[in-house]
């Protein structure tokens, strides 16, 4: 069996020489070119004729996308205006947000492509959650996959939370909150509180419990801010239909008002 496998080779061998030899004499009639310098099949053709191969296009690892947007408009010629329109924050809150998060967003380079760098990774996240752009958009915008951008958000978010919330979303001093509105003329007040919907997809289960009185699918986030519009508490995941006096009833800062 050996040798009738050995002899099927080199017979698929030969034949593809003779073919190649062939198709280069018909280019030399055709166009008149000498091709007498050839070096005969290439390497691969060999291989592919003998089955060791399988003769496919070979698909990239990953497609060159251009950064050019970000590295050299966003970082080096937008002003101050321009990064508070587009990502609600001037460049050095960015830059600050950035250092504040990367003990949790520094990734390691590998032979195979070079990490996302902290300050890319926190733009996509940004650019997404303050434009209505797909992640497509947003991949093209960047030059990244869009699979990375659902990736990077999702990864700033869990950052934001584990590293920020805590620190910065604090009742902080309540007499200096009373006394701020104060001097608006709102006396005895210790913060402003209201309730929003965040628009959400109709989950499998229990769908219509997620239906508000505007009739779209959402999740109630009730949100307590001080006489600077900082925010000092959050209440968030109760289901669109659920009325916002439930929702205070059955918060943290409820309990703690009582």
């Amino acid at each position: 069996s050996r040798l009738i496998v050995h002899l099927f080779q080199r017979q698929m061998l030969r034949n593809m020489v003779r073919r190649q030899r062939k198709l280069r004499e018909d280019m030399n009639s055709e166009r008149g070119t000498d091709l007498s310098q050839s070096t005969g099949p290439r390497r691969l053709n060999i291989m592919v004729a003998m089955g060791h191969v399988d003769p496919v296009e070979r698909r990239f690892w990953a497609r060159e996308k251009s950064t050019d947007w970000w590295d050299r408009i966003v970082l080096q010629v937008w002003d101050e205006s321009q990064w508070l329109r587009n990502f609600r924050m001037r460049k050095g809150t960015f830059l600050e947000l950035c250092e504040l998060l990367s003990p949790a967003l520094k990734r390691q380079d590998t032979r195979m492509r070079a990490a996302l760098t902290i300050q890319k990774r926190v733009a996509i996240a940004l650019w997404k959650l303050a434009t209505p752009d797909s992640y497509r958009s947003v991949a093209n915008q960047f030059g990244v996959g869009k699979s990375t951008v659902g990736v990077a958000v999702m990864q700033v978010a869990h950052a934001i939370v584990d590293l920020l919330l805590s620190k910065v979303v604090t009742l902080g001093d309540v007499q200096v909150i009373i006394d701020g509105f104060s001097a608006m003329g709102f006396p005895n007040c210790g913060g402003v509180i209201d309730g929003t919907h965040i628009p959400i997809l109709g989950p499998a289960h229990q769908g219509s419990q997620y239906i508000n009185r505007k009739g779209y699918f959402s999740m109630v986030l009730q949100a307590l801010v001080d006489h600077k519009g900082h925010f000092t508490n959050i209440n968030v995941g109760w289901p669109g239909k659920v009325h916002d006096a439930r929702v205070f009833k059955n918060s943290g800062l409820f309990r703690r008002l009582q």
